[in-house]
């Protein structure tokens, strides 16, 4: 499997869709209401787009606050390339990127279940943050 890793990389709005619906297991109807390019170019410093061949295999966004701080948001990997470095590098591209922008901090929120994926492969640390649910 080659994969390439493009910073800032095209993308269209319904094969994202549709990886969003696999990574996140939410119906591709059920996206964001934006179109996401519009999305990722008005909120975001970037994003990294991982394709096979032509196929979007892997996608995560890096909004930040235009100076200091910067998050992955939607990081979203094919079923077809889990467990093969690809979330991994689209990280460090996103954590590189974010860094020669000149933000000091990257934050990453998630499930309890990708603990190891972000501390132990990706190199974030634990910290207390706080959280309010704002829709049920």
């Amino acid at each position: 499997m080659t994969i390439t890793y493009v910073w800032r990389g095209e993308f269209g709005n319904d094969e994202l869709n549709v990886l969003h619906a696999e990574a996140f297991g939410a119906p591709p109807d059920d996206a964001p209401p934006a179109e996401w390019r519009e999305r990722v170019s008005t909120h975001s410093l970037g994003w990294v787009v991982a394709r096979e061949a032509d196929a979007l295999v892997g996608f995560v966004n890096v909004p930040w606050d235009g100076f200091a701080h910067a998050w992955l948001q939607d990081a979203m990997v094919a079923a077809s390339a889990r467990r093969s470095g690809v979330g991994k590098q689209l990280a460090a591209i996103a954590t590189a990127s974010a860094r020669q922008a000149g933000c000091e901090w990257l934050h990453v929120d998630f499930d309890d279940h990708l603990r190891g994926f972000y501390f132990d492969s990706c190199g974030f640390t634990p910290t207390t943050a706080g959280l309010i649910k704002l829709r049920s």
